[in-house]
């Protein structure tokens, strides 16, 4: 089927499912494959619950005489083709974002930030794959403004598909950082990838990019583009970014201060944990103010955000003080939240790190990096968990996994500390939190 029939069917039927556990009436289901299941099999029962229309991509598992059943070549790829041709016939103002880390609380202080003045969509969870990318855009509607479309990757080539589904008006790319090295191949290859959204930007000469002033590595990556930049104050006045900005403290939460050139300094206290995040945060006023967020309305976008996905969360429990950030770990965030924490005048102190993964063969040596650091952190608790860190046993405890950190905690009950819990998602550090 053509993708304007398709499309003629979608205007019918906006809404769309890959789950057929989750089928509203009148939805159209797309059969995806994984590497486990193959959603063809489950056509069927997508119509059953009340789909409008399966899209399947193996005419065996449907019935010709069955116009319900859309049979294409891929799926995927279908998905893929009618999401951009949503986008393009909407015509929404999109701002793409990718990066090492931060790029999840980013999307999420711009979306806050914008929506003081605008109707904005934006990726809902971690949906920056090459599935949950184009299911954000067949979201888009008539009425949405702007839309801030997060897009991730872990192999080269990653951020050229999803930018060539999501044609991004605008870009930002929070930072770049070893992560994925298993994938990438290198650091250098985290930099080509995450550069993608640049390269496709400079073949529109209307983009424009927001730039973090104080990263020399995006700053060598975006030459030749548009760029409002942000960052910290300068010395020299006349180099100062379009927004400036520095940590006033962290006691816990993070307290920072923003200006734009010539104009007062905006106080703002977030519900942030860590001074790292003053970047994520200066993203978002610089992206509000360069559309016109008044800045009395970006300053208390800022202020009532509350993060609740596992990054940068402060949990108090009757017996300690939590900080977690368990949803992802790579060397750059892991040294970030460590110096964080260090830094915090808050005693005493414990650390649950779990293993970073998808660091091929650099895991070892980067494994070892954070056992050394944590020598000079000089922390009351450090527990380590997972194979990874097998040699570390002369800096820290050392657990298998969760469960095995589960069971030390109801054994030991720690009482009236601060506790940092990092570690990658597959580690499933979220699961010791009720034990603390």
């Amino acid at each position: 089927m053509e993708i304007t029939s398709l499309y003629r069917i979608f205007r019918e039927h906006p809404e769309v499912t890959t789950d057929s556990r989750r089928c509203s009436a009148g939805s159209i289901f797309f059969a995806l494959k994984g590497a486990t299941f193959d959603g063809n099999a489950f056509a069927r029962r997508a119509l059953e619950q009340g789909c409008a229309y399966a899209v399947i991509d193996d005419a065996a598992c449907g019935d010709a005489s069955d116009g319900r059943f859309i049979v294409v070549d891929n799926v995927l790829r279908t998905l893929q083709r009618l999401a951009n041709y949503h986008r393009r016939r909407l015509g929404t103002r999109i701002i793409g974002i990718t990066g090492t880390n931060g790029k999840t609380t980013t999307k999420e202080l711009i979306a806050h930030v914008l929506m003081q003045k605008y109707r904005v969509l934006y990726t809902q969870g971690n949906l920056n794959n090459q599935i949950g990318v184009p299911l954000t855009l067949l979201r888009l509607r008539p009425e949405d403004e702007l839309a801030v479309v997060e897009m991730g990757a872990s192999h080269p080539g990653d951020i050229r598909e999803l930018v060539e589904i999501v044609e991004p008006d605008y870009g930002i790319i929070t930072n770049v950082g070893k992560a994925h090295l298993e994938g990438f191949g290198s650091f250098e290859g985290v930099i080509r990838t995450k550069g993608e959204l640049y390269d496709f930007l400079r073949m529109r000469p209307q983009s424009q990019i927001f730039l973090h002033n104080d990263n020399p590595y995006l700053c060598r990556m975006a030459g030749g583009l548009s760029a409002v930049r942000y960052g910290r104050p300068q010395a020299d006045a006349s180099d100062e970014p379009f927004v400036c900005g520095e940590v006033v403290e962290c006691a816990p939460y993070l307290h920072f201060r923003w200006k734009e050139s010539g104009q007062p300094w905006h106080d703002v206290c977030t519900h942030l944990i860590g001074s790292y995040n003053v970047d994520n945060m200066l993203a978002a006023v610089c992206i509000g103010r360069f559309f016109g967020v008044p800045a009395r309305q970006v300053d208390e976008a800022l202020k009532a955000y509350v993060p609740t996905n596992n990054r940068s969360q402060l949990v108090h429990t009757q017996c300690n003080h939590l900080i977690v950030d368990a949803y992802n770990a790579n060397p750059t965030s892991m040294a970030a939240a460590l110096n964080n924490f260090r830094e915090m005048k808050v005693l005493p102190k414990m650390v649950i790190l779990g293993a970073m993964k998808e660091l091929g063969g650099q895991s070892a040596e980067e494994h070892r990096a954070v056992a050394d650091a944590l020598r000079d952190c000089r922390f009351d608790k450090v527990w380590l968990v997972g194979d990874e860190f097998a040699g570390a046993g002369d800096v820290a405890r050392v657990f298998r996994n969760a469960d095995e950190v589960i069971e030390a905690l109801k054994a030991e009950c720690p009482r009236g500390y601060y506790v940092l819990i990092k570690g990658s998602n597959s580690m499933k550090l979220s699961t010791v939190v009720p034990y603390l």
